[in-house]
């Protein structure tokens, strides 16, 4: 028989191999503990290693397209997102409430969280907003960059953050009476990742907040109300 090839086929690890060889004869080989060993002519061999390649190209591009695919371990894992919403009956008009809730810069005299909110003069739906409180044991401090939405006159107030602390909410007012109504806010936000171990307690945390700035609120409201002449 002429030079040709051996194919190698290993059970217990289930692949086999191709070698090139010069049989000195062109009987069947069996390696009974170890292997299968197959002698092919010069011509066979030839055919039988471009399939045999074929198949392991393309066995190694299907491999190469899973890693692809599977995420890499160290990647950065995204946050949760939660939500909180917190309501009140304040005893002033909607148009009162929504017009103190308007004045953004306000917000941190009622809000207990929030230390200060500035509005850009060049770009008055924008505004800068900064966080400093003590949470879950933690003193945690984050800012961001917020453009206000188109409002619903006395009805509604959105907004969402452009960097920074990813965050997003509505202030929606609803008339109980001529003189008082109802306030329903609801802020979204991305877990941080500092407060990760402690997510699950931080919703209800940030809900009574909430409902506490909503309470300062209503004081804010009432003696801005109280100020306005009666007709």
């Amino acid at each position: 028989m002429a030079a040709g090839a051996v194919l190698y086929y290993h059970p217990t690890a289930g692949k086999a191999s191709l070698e090139a060889v010069v049989p000195s004869s062109s009987s069947l080989i069996l390696r009974p503990t170890q292997s299968k060993t197959l002698c092919l002519s010069s011509s066979r061999w030839w055919m039988r290693r471009r399939r045999w390649e074929g198949k392991t190209m393309s066995i190694s591009s299907r491999a190469r397209a899973r890693a692809r695919a599977r995420p890499a371990l160290f990647s950065p894992v995204a946050m949760d997102w939660q939500e909180c919403t917190t309501e009140l009956e304040v005893d002033v008009p909607c148009s009162v409430a929504y017009q103190c809730y308007s004045e953004r810069e306000t917000i941190p005299q009622w809000m207990p969280f929030i230390s200060s909110v500035k509005v850009l003069e060049d770009k008055p739906d924008l505004s800068r907003w900064t966080l400093k409180y003590e949470v879950l044991g933690r003193n945690v401090e984050f800012s961001w960059l917020a453009r206000n939405m188109t409002p619903i006159k006395n009805q509604k107030i959105h907004w969402r953050s452009l960097e920074g602390l990813p965050n997003r909410g509505a202030v929606r007012f609803f008339p109980k009476s001529s003189s008082s109504c109802r306030i329903q806010l609801t802020v979204a936000y991305e877990v941080p990742e500092i407060l990760a171990p402690v997510a699950s307690a931080l919703k209800p945390f940030l809900e009574g907040l909430l409902l506490k700035g909503l309470e300062s609120f209503a004081t804010f409201a009432k003696e801005r109300n109280s100020k306005i002449p009666q007709p």
